[in-house]
């Protein structure tokens, strides 16, 4: 057994948040992919069980009261919202991700007001979001930027209507300065919408200390939700008065029920609401945040850290100089939850990684892809990891 197993072993020994793998339902393989789809916590399926066969098969139409369905959506949002430094009353689930950003960029620009004529997008952002940025752009009569976030505090003036920023690099894994970048987006007058993609749930994002505007987030990666499972929309207490939604809804009405020809929207973070929720994957992911339960999310980022730096280090001692470049930033303050190494043949290599049982996950051109999910992840999967990946580029 070589030093760095022998080191797994007392990591995980010593690990507080050990006990919490027992939740998920896993296998031999080292699942490094939760950074796309988080794996399944074991209770879920019998919870959605229930509320397919009780809620909806004998309670049917009264589910929506008797059962809660009507009033998940800000419930739900509440049990997400600490994990996102949120007070209650700011977090709605609903919606595909798309959805929100859409939600959340045009109504900023609508707050910012008529004179601020630009919008500045994350360069470096997942595709949808630039796609949803320059569409915001044309339906407000805006124009677009793209820009670096280093390049957004150069870039910010008496133009600048709102900033759409990624909180983590998709790609490099690479942690943006959101404090930073939020305080200079303010002191011009813009408002800030964030990204949260890829680290809610796997990092403090302290989104009311920061005086973030809007934010919006996925819950199928660290918060293990289920595929495709609801996204998050928050908008800031104070804002929510004169946010107006650009896709009012009848679930957003004053009164939903009343049917009325004209919209009035309703208080608070309802307004992020649009139509019918998606019940079953909705119910799914308020199971799936049961494992959160007790668990701080400070403890999330020491473990997370602590399992890249050893990560990082098992794949600088089992493979050849120069063979793999980290991208993924070394300063912690700089880092998610994910470890992104460029390799000339990433995607075959990609390939017979998880043929050898290391699922990870291959970006175009060249970027093997290692998400750490702090809740279920051990040290021993760093450490085989990149044990087998030294092995195969041998």
């Amino acid at each position: 057994m070589s030093e760095l197993n022998l080191r797994a072993e007392r990591l995980d020994a010593a690990d507080a948040l050990a006990p919490l793998r027992s939740r998920f339902a896993l296998d031999d393989v080292v699942y490094l992919d939760g950074n796309s789809l988080g794996a399944l916590p074991a209770h879920v399926p019998d919870r959605v069980a229930d509320v397919v066969r009780r809620e909806w098969g004998e309670l049917r139409i009264r589910s929506w009261t008797e059962s809660g369905w009507w009033t998940a959506p800000e419930r739900i949002g509440d049990r997400i919202a600490p994990l996102v430094g949120a007070a209650p009353g700011q977090v709605v689930v609903g919606d595909s991700t798309s959805v929100n950003v859409f939600k959340a960029l045009v109504g900023a620009v609508r707050l910012a007001g008529d004179d601020r004529t630009e919008i500045l997008v994350d360069a470096t952002t997942f595709p949808t979001d630039g796609y949803i940025a320059e569409s915001a752009a044309r339906l407000t009569g805006r124009t677009l930027r793209a820009l670096t976030p280093d390049e957004v505090p150069g870039a910010l003036g008496p133009r600048t209507a709102a900033v759409l920023l990624n909180h983590v690099d998709y790609r490099t894994g690479r942690l943006h300065d959101l404090p930073a970048l939020t305080a200079a987006i303010h002191a011009a007058g813009a408002l800030a919408v964030w990204d949260l993609c890829h680290s809610a749930g796997a990092l403090p994002v302290g989104l009311d200390e920061h005086g973030v505007d809007l934010a919006v987030g996925c819950t199928y990666k660290y918060l293990n939700g289920g595929p495709g499972s609801p996204a998050f929309l928050y908008v800031r207490r104070e804002l929510q008065p004169r946010f107006d939604s650009p896709l009012p809804g009848w679930n957003s009405h004053a009164e939903p029920f009343g049917m009325s020809p004209d919209y009035a929207p309703a208080p608070g973070a309802v307004r992020g609401r649009v139509g019918t929720p998606d019940i079953l994957s909705m119910l799914a992911l308020e199971a799936a945040l049961d494992v959160w339960d007790g668990v701080a999310i400070d403890a999330v980022r020491a473990k997370s850290l602590a399992l890249t730096d050893f990560f990082l280090e098992c794949v600088s001692a089992y493979t050849e100089p120069g063979r793999l470049e980290p991208v993924t930033p070394a300063e912690h303050g700089r880092r998610g939850s994910q470890v992104s190494l460029r390799c000339d043949d990433a995607g075959e290599v990609m390939k017979r990684l998880i043929e050898a049982g290391v699922v990870g996950d291959f970006r175009q051109p060249d970027v093997l892809r290692f998400g750490f999910t702090p809740l279920y992840t051990t040290f021993a999967d760093a450490e085989r990891a990149a044990r087998i990946l030294g092995s195969l580029l041998r």
